[in-house]
């Protein structure tokens, strides 16, 4: 073959040259822990580092977090993946980030805090929605921002800072969500994306900005609200003070992320309509891409920006989801694994031989969006054991997904297939009773880490790695040829069972209001 080249074969001539390897990593600043994840370009995950923390509870209906030690945390995580993958993180090309959605986050003049966050949990403000909704009625704030107001928004929780703790309010120089906070400390510049601004609920989610003659009608300053970008936008680079915390590279480049749940969707690749999303963690959520920013009419579902735009997400956000367990196996049960009840509760039937249980622990948005609803177990008898507790907790959170289900059917919303993700993708029984409640078959992705997944997608698009989120979402998310069908018989019970539950938060709503 050399013969008839002009030259002699000589190795270093023709040695294909080796290709440098490109590296993201994705951060997930969640509401009990940070997960840190270092990416290879082609999805392939180098290794992983959490670290947990607590919600801090002043009062019952408080929710607060130190926002300074969320973010230590998350410096704590990168340096461990820098220590133990010195090389890989030495070719790290971008960072992305996830997080918790709606929280307030307050700093002054200089960028310091000037109190802890007021997290999406927090259910103090139920009277400053309706003091909003005296100044714009909830019609037009509805419309404009295509959701209801509801506690634990930042709207909401910067009304009641301003009516309760005028002192802080008058330090107050910024506002932005908590992963915002968290990149600010890195790249030293503010600013959030679309997906979480809309989740503030003071944003004008059609038009993509923030709802400034809102914000002016209630009193508020316009500078407190930092510039709005795409979440693959470039927000800046690491400093040589996050370098020097975190191990990272000086220079690195930034982009801007999402809000959790649209980072996990896109972990999930969904980034496009047709794939309904079914995800369990903390809270739950039921989610679905548009290509319109569509809402229900009675506002109880969610319409966010989703992080492309031109797209938006249609989520029905419940607030119990794997809490309700966490709470179960810690404070009622006294146990110590969730693979202990997994076990015990596939021994309990599809129905849980007739106990329901209403997963309200900290009230609920969809489809009732009530600060002060509480949790039940209903038909408890002497025949009943803590098999059947975990399951009728288990079903409890689906049939609050369900809820959502109905709505988007009525909505129109149509869908080709529904990926379980979260906790609730993970173990076998969970995948079982969505495919059951759900009536369709269910579909679980590869990657168990999707929101800092999604994270690290949204640093590859941003930063050159892939020419767009699509491309890159296409190279790196891969789904498990695994799937779940509904079982006929467990359908049956379950469309019984869910006629009876969606009786129980109306029929003892006014009870709640006296709990």
């Amino acid at each position: 073959m050399g013969a008839n080249l002009p030259w002699p074969i000589v190795g270093p001539l023709f040695m294909k040259k080796e290709r440098r390897m490109k590296y993201y990593i994705g951060i997930d600043l969640g509401t009990s822990s940070v997960k840190s994840l270092l990416m290879q370009e082609d999805g392939t995950v180098v290794g992983t580092a959490q670290e947990g923390y607590d919600i801090v509870k002043h009062k019952q209906q408080y929710a607060e977090q130190d926002m300074d030690l969320l973010c230590q945390a998350a410096f704590h995580t990168v340096r461990s993946l820098t220590k133990r993958y010195p090389l890989e993180a030495g070719k790290v090309k971008g960072i992305g980030y996830s997080g918790q959605m709606h929280g307030l986050v307050m700093t002054d003049g200089e960028g310091q805090l000037v109190r802890d966050a007021i997290i999406w949990a927090d259910q103090r403000s139920a009277g400053a929605v309706r003091d909003i909704y005296k100044v714009i009625p909830e019609a037009e704030y509805n419309k404009v921002t295509r959701n209801a107001l509801s506690t634990g928004f930042l709207a909401s929780s910067l009304v009641w800072v301003k009516e309760q703790e005028p002192a802080v309010y008058e330090r107050i120089r910024k506002v932005m969500l908590p992963k915002d906070y968290l990149r600010f400390q890195m790249c030293g510049e503010m600013g959030t994306d679309m997906s979480d601004a809309s989740s503030t609920v003071i944003f004008d989610t059609g038009k993509g900005q923030w709802a400034w003659e809102f914000i002016d009608r209630l009193g508020l300053e316009r500078s407190f609200f930092v510039p709005c970008h795409e979440a693959c936008e470039t927000a800046g680079e690491v400093t040589a003070g996050c370098a020097a915390l975190t191990g990272l590279e000086k220079g690195i480049q930034v982009v801007y992320g999402g809000g959790d749940s649209l980072m996990q969707a896109v972990g999930n690749n969904m980034v496009s309509p047709g794939v309904l999303s079914s995800n369990i963690g903390t809270a739950s959520q039921l989610a679905c891409v548009l290509d319109e920013p569509l809402c229900d009419s009675l506002y109880r579902t969610n319409t966010f920006c989703h992080v492309r735009n031109g797209h938006w997400m249609l989520m029905g956000a419940n607030l119990s989801g794997g809490v309700a367990l966490k709470w179960l196996m810690s404070q009622i049960l006294h146990m110590d694994s969730y693979d202990e009840m997994n076990e015990l509760a596939g021994k309990s039937p599809a129905g849980s031989q007739g106990l329901l249980f209403l997963p309200y622990l900290s009230g609920e948005r969809t489809p009732h969006n009530d600060p002060d609803a509480k949790g039940i177990y209903m038909g408890l008898t002497l025949k009943h054991s803590r098999e059947d507790l975990i399951r009728s907790t288990m079903e409890g959170v689906v049939f609050g997904l369900k809820n959502s289900l109905e709505i988007f059917q009525a909505m129109g919303v149509g869908y080709e297939k529904i990926l379980a993700s979260g906790g609730g993708a993970r173990g076998r029984l969970f995948r079982q009773i969505q495919a059951d409640m759900f009536g369709r078959e269910i579909y679980t992705s590869l990657i168990t880490e999707q929101a800092c997944v999604g994270a690290a997608i949204a640093a590859a698009a941003g930063t050159g790695g892939y020419a767009s989120l699509e491309e890159a979402c296409g190279a790196i998310v891969r789904f498990s040829s695994e799937v779940t069908e509904p079982d006929a018989e467990s359908q049956k019970i379950y469309a019984e069972r869910f006629e009876v539950y969606k009786e129980l938060y109306p029929r003892n709503k006014s009870l709640f209001m006296k709990g």
